[in-house]
């Protein structure tokens, strides 16, 4: 299944398709210089619905409607975040 990210993490598709995992990630912000009409929340999730990909947002409002509608998505928020940077700081402290 392959992945949209958000615009907010435009660069993080590149780096992801860099891991060599079999799925594929692509950024809002670059669908949309290609043209893609992803203006709005609903274009993205509808966008995300009809490729059946995973959306990856820290956007509440389009986690939960994206779990009303049976949509795959990643919710990333602060403890996430926080979880990943602990995990980092082990390695000094």
């Amino acid at each position: 299944m392959d992945a949209l990210l958000d615009e907010m993490y435009d660069g993080f598709d590149d780096k992801i398709n860099g891991l060599g995992l079999k799925c594929k990630a692509y950024s809002v912000k670059k669908l949309l210089i290609q043209g893609h009409p992803l203006k709005t929340d609903y274009s993205v999730i509808s966008y995300v619905k009809d490729n059946g990909m995973v959306l990856i947002t820290e956007d509440v409002e389009n986690g939960k409607a994206c779990e009303e509608n049976d949509i795959p998505c990643i919710l990333i928020n602060r403890d996430v975040i926080l979880d990943a940077m602990v995990e980092q700081l082990k390695k000094y402290c």
